[in-house]
């Protein structure tokens, strides 16, 4: 038994459902988004509500880029977030996961920026932008730091030039 954020878990279980929403994350990439979606899904039906919160946030991170509804992702993205704060909250000052989730805000924050942008809510996708943005000394100087830095300052750009579009060119997975 290994005690993550308050809660027991075996190891062996811990490291299997990362396995398993890995592999659901290389289909998704791969291109077979209905597959990946199942699976995350069925992965998401046996978690518990108060299962561990990396899991969750992880889980419905990768789960909100399979949606094709704008509404749906953004409902994903928002658990995302969620669990991301009881991570936050769990461990203070932030480490192990509580860490991780702590890297995680950027990219959170970023994708509900982009989802508001989708849904033509440009108010709350400037605050999430600002959130993300607040965020940014979490991430590593490395090329994916770099790749959220650049879709922040994109999706920013185009709130900012074009107030009819609410297309979202800043999601990050």
């Amino acid at each position: 038994m290994v005690q993550r954020n308050g809660r027991e878990t075996q190891d062996g279980e811990h490291e299997e459902t990362l396995t398993r929403i890995g592999q659901a994350v290389m289909l998704h990439h791969g291109g077979d988004r209905e597959e990946a979606r199942d699976r995350f899904l069925a992965l998401w039906g046996e978690l518990t509500e108060d299962g561990d919160p990396l899991h969750r946030c992880t889980l419905a991170h990768y789960l909100a880029d399979t949606q094709e509804d704008p509404e749906a992702e953004l409902a994903w993205d928002l658990r995302a977030l969620s669990a991301a704060d009881e991570l936050a909250v769990d461990a203070v000052p932030p480490r192990g996961p509580a860490s991780a989730a702590r890297a995680l805000y950027p990219t959170l924050h970023l994708n509900l920026a982009a989802d508001y942008a989708k849904l033509g809510r440009r108010d709350a996708a400037r605050s999430h932008l600002l959130l993300s943005r607040s965020a940014l000394d979490a991430l590593t100087a490395d090329a994916r730091g770099e790749a959220v830095r650049a879709a922040i300052t994109r999706l920013w750009r185009q709130l900012d030039e074009d107030p009819s579009s609410p297309g979202a060119p800043g999601r990050a997975s």
